[in-house]
């Protein structure tokens, strides 16, 4: 039959066996235990890094695309009643940019009489008009329009 020990008896026996080496024994395992810490603290600040890394690289990359988006889309609108199918006349249109990008007259470049206002909203791609730009265009379907002659006082 074992016999059960004590934590204390545990102890005695231990440091009977070890001795004198019982502290370096500790300062061994202690060492050792922080070793590991370190290195452990260590490939997680390189893990991160490369994480940071690869996401900022992402985030460019996106943020180069939209801007060249952007750009390819002003370019466009700028360029667009000089294209085919384009609504009117470009010398009947107004570029305005915001909130649409274009108001013309069809007729007035050649002095005929104009009939009839038409806004233009340029798109390109896939995108889609804005709530402002949806604001707009349904205020203009249903009538929602008017014409002010401002005085300066």
């Amino acid at each position: 039959m074992e016999e059960t020990l004590t934590g204390k008896e545990l102890f005695r026996q231990i440091i009977n066996q070890f001795g004198d080496r019982l502290p370096v024994i500790i300062l061994i395992a202690a060492l050792t235990v922080l070793a590991f810490l370190a290195i452990g603290i260590l490939i997680g600040k390189a893990v991160q890094s490369a994480k940071t890394r690869q996401l900022i690289k992402t985030e460019r990359e996106k943020a180069v695309k939209k801007s060249r988006e952007i750009l390819g889309g002003q370019f466009g609108e700028q360029i667009a009643p000089f294209l085919p199918n384009f609504p009117c006349n470009p010398g009947d249109c107004k570029f305005l940019g915001q909130p649409v990008d274009f108001i013309a007259f069809p007729g007035s470049a050649q002095g005929k009489p104009v009939d009839e206002v038409i806004f233009i909203e340029v798109k390109s791609g896939k995108s889609q008009l804005s709530e402002r730009e949806k604001q707009i265009r349904s205020a203009i379907k249903n009538g929602r329009v008017r014409y002010i002659e401002y005085r300066l006082p």
